[in-house]
């Protein structure tokens, strides 16, 4: 497999840089077999059956993205940061400029929020924040802004509305840079009444990382490196889908990042209790031991992802479901319409 395997032409007018309002608006692509159909998100009360089971991620995005100053006397220059992830002694970061920034300095945020520079690589620094816990999200809250993707971020910058629009209603558990874009379609009411249709739910926690916008560099697909990022599967939630499974019921995740968790935690072939960091890396020829569909997005050209829906759905299928996609003007990425993968 080769990574122009994964590529399509895309214009640049299908890339979505708000979302639907309401969020059930979205359009909804279905595919079930060799069967396409052109639905909207809140149609998905006529497609899921009572004995389905969804999965939902239900990480926290954090504002993540901070404007900061170094000062050296009288001097005075604008940092702008990207939190990554917790590390030992406090927080990496992407930084802009990263070369002008020392170990050692403050970088001075907001009058509640400031850190100072422990470490620094060739690619990001390590920051120790002035206030942690309970104090450091409240800080956060309050001087960040959201970490958009970097396909949003060039043509508008983020403002309050996408703390609204750039987290899901069911979000509980602090820690991702990114969010889980299908899940984004839910409203409070349409899980209401899919769980009054006797739909059931069950939520995992995986913190998506700014890598999950890396480009894949190697041309053989083979060989890339996922970036690790951290997740749960629960007793709970590990028992409610083998129920689920051994009654006979779908076991749908909603969104990749979901469904990567899941299978993450079913490698011996049965779901289990799991913690810890995950690299999986889904691409065509992956034998899937739990997911029966897939509820997501419309992905960049040539990413991991594409590969992940082509291993789901088969190569020839995924290229006619795009192609369909593109035809119909459907809007892509995080804030873009939804797919409905059905195997």
């Amino acid at each position: 497999m080769k990574l122009s395997d994964f590529d399509f032409e895309l214009p640049e007018a299908l890339i979505a840089t708000r979302p639907a309002q309401p969020r059930t608006a979205a359009r909804l692509l279905v595919a079930e077999g060799d069967e396409i159909r052109d639905l909207h998100v809140h149609d998905l009360l006529t497609l899921f059956r009572p004995t389905d089971r969804l999965v939902l991620n239900n990480t926290r995005v954090i504002p993540a993205r901070l404007f900061g100053q170094r000062r050296r006397g009288d001097s005075v220059a604008k940092i702008e940061l990207t939190l990554l992830e917790p590390a030992a002694q406090g927080w990496r970061a992407l930084a802009k400029p990263l070369r002008k920034v020392n170990t050692g300095e403050v970088i001075w945020i907001s009058g509640q929020l400031s850190a100072e520079v422990v470490a620094k690589s060739e690619t990001d620094l390590t920051l120790a924040f002035n206030v942690t816990g309970d104090d450091f999200e409240a800080a956060l809250t309050l001087a960040g802004v959201m970490p958009l993707p970097p396909y949003i971020a060039a043509k508008r910058p983020a403002d309050a509305q996408d703390k609204i629009d750039y987290q899901t209603v069911f979000a509980k558990h602090a820690g991702a840079v990114a969010a889980p874009t299908a899940s984004l379609h839910f409203d409070t009411d349409l899980l209401a009444a899919l769980a009054a249709k006797g739909v059931q739910f069950s939520e995992v926690t995986l913190h998506v990382g700014a890598g999950t916008f890396l480009p894949v560099k190697v041309d053989d697909v083979t060989r890339h490196k996922m970036h690790a990022e951290w997740g749960e599967v629960t007793a709970q939630a590990a028992q409610e889908i083998n129920a689920t499974r051994a009654a006979g019921g779908r076991i749908i995740p909603v969104g990749t990042t979901a469904l990567r968790l899941i299978e993450s935690a079913a490698r011996s072939g049965t779901l289990t209790p799991w913690s810890g960091p995950t690299d999986i890396f889904i691409y065509p020829g992956f034998k899937f031991a739990i997911a029966d569909g897939l509820m997501t997005n419309f992905h960049l050209p040539k990413s991991t992802l594409m590969m992940l829906v082509s291993a789901l759905m088969g190569k020839e299928r995924i290229d006619r479901i795009y192609a369909h996609a593109v035809a119909n003007s459907y809007r892509f990425f995080s804030y873009g319409d939804a797919s409905l993968l059905l195997p």
